[in-house]
């Protein structure tokens, strides 16, 4: 393994805040989940762990420092330094140092330490930290290993299609289709979570969510309120005035619509059921009655309209 110290681009004095700054940027750039296509990411990532792992342990560090460990964390030997009365093998005194004690036993770690400042740098690739020597299997910090990437897109629904309900094609960021099944009158802006569906994690990992939001497209005759839905509908003067059974639209195809005789422009007519939501649960459909003139003109209603004036005027704004 290279030297610690190179693998995070550091010097020697390099205080452990630097150290700390050094691995949390290198970690974000070099994390498998950041870099899904690059065969090389999870080696990377593992050698900055692992010089992380022994430069931010105060203990580890200065056994490296002084030579007594390798950059794995394993003993050097040290040598025979002598000592004892007689002369030759028998009587050297041979001696294995392993500094501040064995490797293999406590970790003396410091306060600034990766297990420390681990979980903020996973943060942005679901929150798992990964297993093993430098985070990968076999040792190291434990725990699952990261979940893959959400992936997020805006779905846009016919206004017919989202006031009933249905499934919808959805082509995600990923290449990958799949049918999204739309609640009838689910809120404008919120998401649907298909678990699993995002990007595959590349470490072991459980797969990335998808999240669908769902927006909804206008309509050229509905318009929502709240879980009723309204519509306009166009009479004749005489039907307005007379009363007539006339075609009106609703969500699920013509209806035949009653019109109470001297019926005002404007008034509204309410159906029950027709609505937003599943059969059962929707809403109504509040139907606007607008008076229709003939285009163009037509002399016999003027006529009338004048006579009407004339002998039978009223004030509909009193």
């Amino acid at each position: 393994m290279r030297d610690p110290y190179d693998v995070l681009g550091v010097t020697r004095q390099a205080s452990d805040a630097e150290i700390k700054k050094a691995f949390r940027r290198l970690a974000k750039v070099w994390h498998p989940d950041h870099k899904p296509d690059d065969a090389s990411a999870k080696e990377k990532f593992a050698e900055i762990s692992s010089a992380y792992d022994l430069l931010s342990d105060t203990e580890k560090r200065g056994q490296y420092d002084r030579g007594e460990i390798d950059a794995e964390g394993k003993p050097r030997f040290q040598g025979f330094p002598g000592g004892g009365s007689g002369a030759g093998p028998r009587g050297a005194h041979h001696e294995f140092n392993f500094g501040g004690g064995s490797p293999f036993g406590g970790r003396g770690r410091s306060a600034g330490g990766s297990e420390d400042i681990f979980e903020d740098i996973l943060g942005a690739f679901g929150g798992r930290r990964p297993r093993g020597p430098g985070g990968f299997a076999g040792g190291g910090f434990g725990g699952e290993p990261p979940s893959g990437e959400d992936v997020a897109v805006e779905l846009t629904v016919p206004f017919r299609d989202w006031a009933r309900g249905g499934k919808r094609r959805v082509r995600l960021p990923t290449g990958k289709e799949l049918n999204v099944t739309v609640p009838a009158g689910i809120e404008p802006g919120k998401s649907i979570r298909l678990r699993g569906q995002g990007r595959p994690s590349g470490l072991g990992g459980a797969p990335g969510d998808a999240i669908i939001t769902i927006q909804v497209a206008p309509d050229s005759q509905f318009r929502a309120d709240g879980r009723d839905v309204r519509v306009q509908v166009p009479v004749t003067l005489y039907e307005a005035v007379l009363g007539a059974k006339v075609r009106a639209p609703t969500l699920d195809g013509q209806v035949e619509l009653t019109v109470p005789p001297g019926s005002d422009s404007g008034r509204t007519l309410r159906l029950r059921g027709k609505g937003v939501g599943e059969p059962g649960s929707a809403g109504d459909l509040l139907v606007e009655l607008r008076i229709a003139l003939p285009k163009g003109g037509d002399p016999k209603l003027e006529a009338f309209a004048r006579a009407m004036r004339d002998e039978g005027a009223y004030d509909p704004r009193t």
